[in-house]
């Protein structure tokens, strides 16, 4: 299993900065695609950003030039700055991890979630 802790969330106004943060735990062997998504009030959850193991990115249009996502993986985390923040950023924004953790004698890959974490951007 693992567990991700997000932070870094809060409240800002339109044209700020957020960082926010995850840290994964657990009986991980490897983490594969880490990312982040979010869920705005009344809508489908959507990617923002995922990077893999090796450093290649996937960022949503609506965030590209803005946002920028990175990750330690000696210590299993994953950062994603945000810049120029909108008003219609403002959503819980989820991390997400695709890994393979050790289970009794064998090994399983599954997709984690975060609790979330809100961002909200003023007017």
């Amino acid at each position: 299993q693992v567990q991700l802790a997000e932070s870094g969330g809060g409240l800002v106004q339109a044209g700020g900065s957020l960082r926010l943060s995850c840290a994964a735990s657990g009986t991980i062997i490897s983490i594969h695609n880490m990312g982040w998504y979010r869920q705005a009030p009344g809508k489908e959850r959507e990617l923002v950003a995922v990077m893999s193991r090796g450093g290649s990115t996937n960022y949503a249009d609506s965030v590209k030039g803005r946002f920028s996502i990175s990750r330690d993986n000696a210590n299993n985390m994953v950062y994603l700055q945000m810049n120029s923040l909108k008003v219609e950023d403002t959503a819980v924004y989820f991390c997400n991890a695709d890994a393979t953790t050790a289970q009794a004698l064998t090994f399983k890959r599954a997709t984690y979630w975060g609790q979330g974490t809100q961002v909200t951007v003023s007017s």
